[in-house]
């Protein structure tokens, strides 16, 4: 533990840092700056992450101090703003990158910062579940939540940020890329080859936990690319059709009637890249569908417990990955909507922007 005096420095600086403006990079900066990842411009990555880390860092540890009904002194939320004072200090401690040497010294440590916080997103969820278990046995969200969903989204989006612009910077270190891959874009993905991978990834799952899973079928251009962020594309895709596959599961498990398949539909506009995911799994109330996207809603009827033993990807979980989902489509300007016919099934509407043009500042 560090003594009081360390302590009390450590928070002054935050607070000093964390007052402080984040600078916003756009996606077109990123991919016509680490298109050439030449040992100046690594250095100049280098040297604007260690001035802009620690203030978007900063503001994280001190909204984790605020929470609103004791959140900020659950256990598991402790923890997590730890990691991110933990975090600030690594990096506010680090000396200035004057030199190769320090760049590549520097890079080492930020990719250890990315592995730090891995696990943030279940640790804050059993944070949340612990709260929940106290203020509604009744199942219903305590009023004023809203606060806590606005800090939730908040939190994700700016994790979402610091992540992207860490990840960007280590990948680009890559000595030997993929054609038309620039750090962590790939300027020619595939849609429909990232939806196969989730495909195959979301029905592994499905049959572990079932013993079977439904069909996938998949429709779109199969030589027709954009450039994107595979692994953003692959977690909300694999959320989705996991999502569908269980609800097709559940519905058809004990049916003599042929199961349908999952249908992937992918749409090549003007504006947008649009993919829906199609299931028969019979819909969601129309009453249920304010709350999908909320941090406290799942259809699982039983939640795992975050405090047992992670036993990897499961089928249904505490209500996080449609809102995470969302938060991934929206940081690159795209959006995730949802269709819902009770009785029926349930369509989910992945918009994404095309990046190439845009010179927006991303969160």
């Amino acid at each position: 533990m560090a003594s009081e005096p360390v302590a009390r420095a450590v928070a002054e600086e935050v607070g000093r840092w964390g007052s402080m403006k984040q600078t916003g990079v756009s996606l077109r900066y990123m991919m016509e700056f680490g298109s050439r990842p030449t040992e100046r411009n690594l250095l100049l990555s280098a040297q604007f992450l260690h001035k802009e880390l620690p203030i978007r860092i900063a503001r994280r540890a001190l909204e984790l101090e605020s929470l609103p009904f004791g959140l900020s002194n659950k256990p598991a939320i402790l923890k997590v703003r730890d990691w991110y004072l933990d975090s600030f200090r690594d990096i506010r401690y680090f000396p200035d990158v004057r030199s190769r040497n320090d760049q590549l010294a520097f890079t080492q440590m930020i990719k250890m910062i990315k592995v730090r916080h891995n696990n943030v997103v279940p640790t804050m969820a059993l944070g949340v579940q612990q709260l929940k278990k106290e203020q509604c046995r009744a199942r219903k969200i305590p009023s004023g939540f809203e606060e806590i969903h606005e800090f939730l989204d908040r939190f994700y989006m700016s994790r979402i940020g610091i992540r992207m612009l860490i990840g960007q910077h280590v990948a680009l270190h890559d000595p030997d890329p993929q054609p038309g891959v620039i750090g962590l874009i790939n300027t020619k993905l595939s849609p429909i080859q990232v939806a196969q991978a989730a495909s195959e990834d979301a029905r592994a799952v499905c049959l572990r936990e079932y013993g079977s899973a439904p069909d996938i079928n998949i429709y779109g251009d199969p030589v027709f690319t954009f450039p994107y962020v595979s692994s953003h594309l692959h977690l909300m895709l694999f959320e989705l059709v996991k999502n569908s596959l269980r609800a097709v599961q559940e519905r058809y498990m004990n049916s003599e009637k042929d199961v349908p398949p999952v249908r992937i539909i992918v749409a090549d506009g003007a504006e947008d890249v649009t993919i829906k995911v199609s299931d028969e799994g019979g819909g969601i109330p129309r009453s249920g569908l304010p709350r999908i996207f909320t941090y406290l809603y799942s259809t699982a009827q039983n939640p795992p417990d975050l405090d047992g033993p992670n036993e990897g990807a499961t089928m249904a979980g505490y209500g996080y990955g449609l809102p995470i989902s969302r938060l991934y489509a929206r940081y690159f300007g795209g959006d995730l909507q949802m269709i819902s016919m009770e009785g029926y099934g349930t369509d989910a509407y992945l918009h994404l922007s095309r990046l190439g043009d845009s010179e927006e500042p991303l969160p």
